[in-house]
């Protein structure tokens, strides 16, 4: 009799589990206008991705690209928004592994040239792609929350090329977010210096393995994007972690 009894309340209790879970995310959907997809926001759920594939682990830019340039327009209020959406401060960004090691391949072959690459943006937490969306609801220059993007899940960046010698960009014809045709690699009525110098960037982020994307000159990703998890760690946490867990990973990779 008891154990019928417990069987029922167990039964009745994950009916009810579910029945909230639903619930829950039917709140969000009218709240939002879009359905949450799977967001890994704890660091611990992050390091048993990692464990499993090594290629997941999200690295400090610099620290294997240390000539690499940072312009991290999003934690100034010189972007689109006008606003800071990144924590006040906040001077180091991220990449899953795999993108790393390509992205420093690409430098090293502009090194060659006397130039070099400046980043605007690369790993971005989720929260800040549903505050994106929430001002601009078009999918053509920011993500839709419902889907994530590559900069949630760390294969994504916004760059462009310097010289090294000036530490000035290469003239692309637009800034970066820039909204209209004129930035799109489709678009052709520009200078042939500029052509050249958005042939340059598109054919040696190609050649190492990264996807230009059409509407914007400087967005390039990784492909297979759905291999990796949509990310919303903060800067902070993975500053004072990463370390520890690259450390660990490598360790088990290159063995006692």
């Amino acid at each position: 009799m008891y154990t019928n009894l417990i069987k029922r309340f167990y039964k009745r209790g994950t009916l009810l589990l579910i029945f909230s879970q639903i619930l829950t995310l039917s709140n969000f959907s009218q709240q939002t206008g879009f359905t949450r997809p799977p967001v890994t926001d704890k660091y611990d759920d992050y390091k048993k991705q990692v464990k499993k594939d090594p290629e997941k682990r999200m690295i400090e830019l610099k620290t294997e690209i240390p000539s690499i340039v940072y312009d991290l327009r999003y934690a100034t209020t010189n972007n689109f928004m006008h606003r800071l959406m990144y924590p006040a401060g906040t001077s180091l960004t991220f990449m899953r592994s795999i993108a790393v090691n390509a992205l420093k391949n690409v430098q090293e072959e502009l090194q060659l040239k006397g130039l070099g690459l400046k980043i605007f943006d690369a790993y971005r937490p989720y929260y800040v792609t549903v505050k994106f969306w929430e001002l601009v609801k078009d999918d053509r220059y920011v993500a839709n929350p419902a889907k994530g993007s590559g900069h949630n899940r760390g294969i994504a960046v916004d760059l462009t090329i310097i010289n090294l010698k000036t530490g000035k960009e290469l003239d692309m014809g637009t800034g970066f977010d820039n909204f209209s045709d004129t930035a799109h690699h489709t678009f052709t009525k520009l200078p042939e210096e500029i052509l050249q110098n958005r042939i340059l960037l598109k054919s040696v982020m190609e050649k190492y393995g990264f996807k230009a994307y059409n509407e914007e000159w400087w967005h390039y990703s990784w492909p297979e994007s759905s291999m990796f998890e949509i990310l919303d760690l903060d800067f902070k946490k993975l500053k004072n972690n990463y370390k520890s867990i690259n450390s660990t990973i490598a360790s088990k990779l290159i063995g006692p």
